[in-house]
């Protein structure tokens, strides 16, 4: 029997480039001033679905939440084997705390048809809550187990894993469906394979389609109903090589108003800090064994170590 694997992704800030634009005065992360990447532990998820979809039978969707931009990391994804990739977009979700975004993940869930296994990054590098997978298994609902490093084995919808306890691990078993959330010690990402990348380099989603058409009209002279039917045209041709990419509106996941966005987000920031390393936080230790050793008892004497 085919297994059914659902992996949800973020396009996330890339917390490595921070600038002083990074966040907006209401709490909400500037996204557009910041370097987009694929959230890192969601990519070991992924890695973790398309390895078992080279062990055993199974179809992995990837379900992205984002603006319409993220819709690069979903092409990354059919890059490294995924059978299928949504981006679930709207100006409705703007704002949504990890509450409003597990709701609508959870709709999403619910609209692809569910899924024998759903796994998720441990965490996203922009909020380090690790709450939103948790949140998604209670809202779908379905069990879950978090910290998982290793699937071991899948035989007659019982699955074996280990998670990682931190210094240790523990092995688990478990019935199907499952939620689970991945390490990144789990593994090491593939990378793109080259004969999926010439399949799918083309794909793209509605939006973008409509972007390329208005972008190709002179003097944006086009008339609406003209846009619209060459949009339809091409976004056929492109379903028709299977290159398009499904796009879901909050309509299309009949989500609830209130549930989305800031509406349905009860997490509110009250202050931002910024914090600037200042000349005079800096030490330089000279390379020798003396001058750190001397450091090193600087440190223990203002029990920055014990």
């Amino acid at each position: 029997m085919e297994l059914k694997i659902i992996v949800t992704a973020k396009q996330v800030p890339d917390t490595h480039n921070i600038s002083g634009q990074a966040m907006k005065e209401d709490g909400t992360v500037n996204r557009a001033a910041l370097p987009a990447i694929f959230n890192p532990e969601d990519l070991n998820a992924l890695e973790m679905a398309i390895s078992l979809k080279e062990r055993f039978d199974a179809q992995v969707t990837v379900v992205c939440m984002g603006p319409p931009r993220a819709a690069d990391i979903l092409r990354e994804s059919l890059y490294r084997g995924a059978d299928r990739v949504v981006l679930v977009t709207d100006r409705a979700f703007a704002g949504a705390d990890t509450l409003a975004t597990s709701y609508t993940l959870a709709q999403a869930v619910k609209k692809v048809g569910g899924a024998d296994l759903v796994l998720c990054g441990r965490q996203a590098i922009d909020g380090d809550t690790a709450q939103v997978g948790p949140q998604l298994a209670e809202k779908v609902p379905m069990n879950q187990i978090t910290y998982v490093e290793e699937v071991v084995n899948i035989q007659k919808r019982r699955i074996t894993l280990r998670r990682s306890l931190g210094r240790s691990s523990e092995v688990l078993e478990a019935g199907l469906p499952l939620l689970l959330t991945v390490t990144a010690s789990a593994n090491q990402p593939r990378s793109f394979g080259a004969k999926y990348l010439m399949k799918f380099k083309k794909a793209k989603t509605r939006i973008e389609v409509e972007e390329a058409v208005k972008a190709a009209t002179p003097g944006e002279n086009y008339a609406a109903d003209w846009v619209t039917s060459e949009v339809d045209k091409k976004c056929a041709e492109l379903s028709a090589k299977g290159l398009l990419i499904e796009t879901w509106t909050a309509a299309d996941l009949k989500c609830t108003p209130e549930s989305i966005g800031l509406a349905g987000s009860p997490t509110k920031v009250k202050k931002i800090e910024n914090v600037v390393l200042a000349a005079r936080d800096i030490k330089k230790i000279a390379p020798t064994e003396a001058a750190i050793k001397e450091f090193m008892q600087e440190l223990i004497q203002e029990k920055t170590f014990v």
